[in-house]
């Protein structure tokens, strides 16, 4: 996630940050869950498939003197709706999706399954954000994810040449 992009996800969700869990897929150097760790978010769970980048997160994680609220899930979060992993729900959860922008093209029914996964099981009062590159296929993004009555519509945030997604659930 590039900077203007993470600056404006922490001004869009504003004191919403503190105490929730922070969850980032596709986490590569996992800088929007520190950022929302220093921000105030309880928890930090970090999901990346890159086993050399799981790496540099722990010692990153153990860098920032935050290992003990840290998880990190190596493997394929696309995997996560067959397979959803045990998160914590004592919290409403922030998830960040930012995977690379050609997997929207090549993988976006996976994307639109893990999307309604986690907004299945994320406890009331969390928060969804997608990145994507501005173009047809990220406004294809399914427009209700849960049966929830809380659930808002998509908002969309042009910021070329990403555009930014979030509802709350």
């Amino acid at each position: 996630m590039k900077d203007r992009v993470r600056e404006t996800v922490f001004d869009l969700l504003g004191t919403d940050v503190r105490g929730a869990t922070a969850i980032d897929l596709f986490a590569g150097t996992g800088a929007i869950g520190f950022e929302a760790l220093s921000r105030g978010a309880t928890r930090g769970v970090f999901a990346e498939r890159h086993f050399p980048t799981v790496a540099c997160l722990r010692r990153s994680a153990v860098e920032l003197g935050v290992e003990k609220c840290v998880e990190i899930i190596p493997g394929n979060v696309l995997l996560w709706p067959k397979r959803f992993p045990s998160l914590p729900d004592d919290a409403p959860w922030l998830t960040f999706v930012s995977p690379p922008w050609e997997m929207f093209q090549t993988h976006f029914r996976e994307i639109n399954q893990l999307l309604e996964s986690v907004a299945n099981t994320a406890p009331a009062g969390s928060r969804l954000i997608v990145e994507a590159e501005i173009g047809p296929t990220a406004n294809h993004l399914p427009d209700q994810l849960t049966q929830r009555s809380t659930e808002s519509p998509w908002d969309a945030r042009p910021l070329p040449p990403a555009i930014l997604y979030q509802k709350s659930l």
